[in-house]
């Protein structure tokens, strides 16, 4: 038997019911003073940070403890930036949501909260719900969205995430699609965010060669003029600017280029497909890599659910396929607050691009098909763009294939439109990245602030890193062809 489509909602009621009288605060337990990263580490998930923040002080001065000292710094970080995601108490929870659903209730709360619906952690004994709840809710809820003005869901306003003319055109081509796109982007440091006179440091995404997939890439512009451009063959690629601050003014970092992208399809024949044969290049790409992509007890449950008696190879994607895709996408944390994000999309009953995409990889390992990540931005034939996360898999006999299991299974009339993106991608796409987690070129001395993926871009000084909310970014672009 399939398990059901959100498999974490039981045991999150569970939880909160044990947890929780009502919608107020707790108060947790405090644990045993701890001795080591991984004591941290459990009163950081337990909610305990204050304690935590103490003892990670108290720890730092150990030499015993020295290898673990940046994962203890990181620790302290990590809090910080849960914190600036979970920011909502149980009243401003309400008031948000009433913007998309003005006549939502308490009795509302309670209900979607008994769902499992409202995304919160308990800090210190105190409830907070995550900053993206209320616009998470119309995404994960048919019964919320129905009492919103009319309001469009994330794929609703994406032309690809339906079956398109774009799609036909890949299918039905000899050979690859082809596009012309020019980028224009731009990294603005806020005023004063460095001390006047310093280094800033930035690595703006840039785009990677993959034969077949993208091509002729051709830098037009940059500012500052000097810079250093990683290899293509750095797994997260990006192009590197030093510039002084000034006080009182932005620091500005700009990009242009122009490459093709490639959308392609294969013809799949499932009675054709077999295991592949043990081979050193594939070997990585079936095994596990934590903290991400680890063959947890639950995905291997999971996996047994979906999976059942079925063996060939391309039916077990397909399966693994449609399960991950009927995970409905929200607004995702910042992947830095998560341990284990494939466990996470899979429990968390909602998921994004990068999580439903290392969720797809960890199971489809777990079954013997290799794969790995791709990301970078999507574009569409109608004005649409964001950052996207996707992927690859491997069948014998055709090789390493594309796979969007965010924009997933498509209402087509055959096989080759409603399963287009296991095995096709379109040709609005840039790839920055092929895989996740990687160091840049050259190297960066301070946390990243996305410790995963790279789309946006990386900026530090040697007073340490700059966050998300110290700087911003823009994309623009242009099909030429």
């Amino acid at each position: 038997m399939s398990p059901p489509k959100l498999p974490c909602r039981l045991t999150l009621l569970l939880s909160v019911a044990v947890a929780f009288s009502s919608l107020g605060a707790c108060t947790p337990s405090t644990p045993e003073t701890p001795e080591s990263l991984q004591d941290v580490q459990n009163m950081v998930d337990d909610g305990h940070y204050t304690d935590a923040r103490q003892h990670i002080q108290r720890l730092l001065q150990e030499d015993r403890l020295k290898q673990e000292h940046p994962s203890l710094k990181f620790e302290a970080e990590r809090m910080r930036r849960i914190e600036m995601e979970f920011t909502l108490s149980r009243d401003q929870l309400l008031q948000s949501i009433q913007r998309y659903i003005p006549d939502a209730t308490e009795s509302d709360l309670t209900q979607w909260d008994k769902a499992g619906l409202l995304e919160s952690k308990v800090i210190d004994g105190e409830r907070r719900f995550f900053r993206k709840t209320a616009y998470n809710l119309v995404h994960i809820s048919d019964d919320a969205a129905a009492r919103t003005d009319g309001y469009r869901r994330f794929s609703e306003k994406a032309p690809l995430y339906t079956l398109h003319q774009h799609h036909r055109d890949v299918s039905m081509a000899d050979g690859p699609v082809r596009k012309r796109i020019r980028i224009s982007y731009a990294l603005t440091v806020d005023p004063d965010a460095v001390p006047a006179g310093e280094t800033v440091r930035a690595w703006l995404p840039f785009p990677k060669p993959v034969l077949g997939r993208q091509e002729n890439i051709s830098l037009l512009a940059s500012s500052p003029e000097q810079y250093v451009l990683a290899a293509e063959t750095q797994p997260q690629r990006t192009i590197y600017f030093e510039k002084q601050a000034e006080a009182g003014r932005p620091v500005e970092f700009a990009v242009s280029y122009e490459f093709d992208s490639l959308g392609r399809s294969t013809a799949i024949e499932p009675e054709r497909v077999q295991a592949p044969a043990p081979n050193e290049a594939l070997a990585p790409h079936l095994q596990e890599r934590p903290p991400h992509v680890q063959f947890t007890p639950y995905l291997r449950k999971l996996s047994e659910q979906i999976v059942g008696d079925e063996s060939n190879p391309y039916r077990i994607a397909q399966k693994l396929f449609a399960y991950v895709d009927s995970i409905p996408w929200a607004g995702a944390r910042e992947y830095s607050t998560i341990r284990n994000i494939s466990e996470y999309a899979a429990k968390a009953g909602h998921a994004d691009c990068g999580q439903q995409t290392l969720l797809l990889i960890t199971l489809m390992r777990m079954n013997g098909i290799p794969a790995r990540w791709q990301s970078g931005w999507e574009f569409s034939p109608s004005g649409f763009d964001t950052m996207h996360d996707w992927g690859e898999f491997y069948l014998e006999p055709y090789g390493w294939l594309p796979m969007d299991v965010t924009h997933g299974k498509l209402a087509g009339i055959s096989d080759s439109e409603t399963w287009f993106y296991l095995g096709g991608i379109d040709a609005y796409r840039l790839i920055f990245n092929t895989d996740y987690s990687q160091p840049f070129e050259p190297a960066k001395e301070h946390f990243r602030s996305e410790t995963v993926d790279s789309q946006r871009g990386e900026v530090e000084w040697s007073g340490g890193n700059l966050y998300f909310d110290q700087w911003d970014y823009s994309l623009e672009w242009e099909i030429l062809d």
